[in-house]
């Protein structure tokens, strides 16, 4: 077991998806790398997210969808993120964010117009999410 790297992060599968082994292996590599992890599992609401960011004091909220329906699930996220005083909270979100075959460049595009400060197409391994979570994080 590392050390813990005083990074807080709140992890989740939103919306009515219900696919849980990706969320697993993300919250056992985050662990892994040192981080504080709050895994709300699946069919999460932006709410819940929100909550537990709040309750816990996250550095970082991590979405993760399987089911394609994440571009809606995902919409208004950052602006529910300020109101609740949680300003500048880093927003990371992947896997099978939208439906059907679409160029990621576009899709990537779309999601960072909502707010989010990653996105990550299917297949992203947790390593890279990590790498990415530290350099965002400056986690030492």
């Amino acid at each position: 077991m590392e050390e813990l790297n005083g990074k807080k992060l709140v992890i989740g599968v939103i919306g009515a998806d219900v696919h849980a082994v990706g969320i697993r292996i993300l919250d056992y590599a985050f662990r892994g790398a040192g981080f504080e992890v709050t895994n709300l599992g699946v069919m999460v609401s932006q709410e819940e997210f929100i909550g537990a960011a709040v309750e816990t004091n996250a550095d970082a909220i991590i979405v993760s969808s399987l089911y394609g329906h994440g571009e809606l699930d995902c919409r208004g996220l950052r602006e529910k993120c300020d109101e609740a005083g949680l300003t500048g909270i880093l927003l990371y979100v992947g896997g099978n964010i939208v439906v059907g075959k679409q160029d990621f460049e576009d899709v990537e595009k779309r999601f960072r117009a909502m707010g989010f400060d990653r996105v990550f197409p299917p297949g992203t391994s947790p390593e890279e999410a990590i790498q990415m979570l530290n350099q965002d994080l400056e986690v030492e």
